[in-house]
């Protein structure tokens, strides 16, 4: 897929997206490489437990990921989610999206700094992850080496206002 400027780029709820799109997203073995959270199969079950759990951040606080589109095809998911008092920013796109990785969290970050709950937001990227040229382009700073549900990430921080 082309990554041209013409794409489209709209953010929806994850309960719009068919269950079976969502499955095959999280099945391709490219998506878990930079995934250390990934440690199980993703079926219709996982899915209905992953969409309902993400809405349930919505109704709890007002904000949470969303399924994205680009041209009106599903791309991905992410946005913001709460982590104690920081607003967590993620994005696991398809294979086919990644090079829009930079202009989708751009549309994001846009919609953080319009929303005054969001005073910064932080990132949170596995050490797999090299190319962090992204990050720092997008104004983000290190913070620390963190430990999240057992896996080692890299801490980073956007200040949003």
């Amino acid at each position: 897929m082309t990554t041209s400027l013409k794409n489209q780029i709209t953010f929806t709820r994850l309960p719009e997206i068919e269950p079976d799109d969502i499955v095959a997203h999280m099945c391709d073995p490219r998506v878990g490489e930079h995934m250390p959270l990934l440690t199980s199969e993703w079926d219709r079950a996982a899915v209905a437990e992953f969409v309902a759990a993400k809405e349930e951040r919505w109704a709890r606080d007002g904000l949470g990921h969303w399924a994205i589109l680009v041209n009106g095809d599903y791309a991905g998911w992410g946005g913001f989610q709460k982590e104690g008092d920081e607003w967590d920013y993620g994005l696991v796109l398809k294979p086919e999206w990644f090079g829009l990785g930079t202009r989708i969290s751009r549309k994001a970050i846009e919609f953080a700094m319009a929303d005054e709950r969001i005073p910064f937001i932080t990132f949170l990227l596995p050490p797999s992850r090299r190319n962090l040229r992204a990050l720092d382009r997008l104004g983000a700073r290190f913070v620390d080496e963190v430990k999240h549900d057992g896996a080692r990430f890299f801490k980073y921080r956007l200040e949003t206002e």
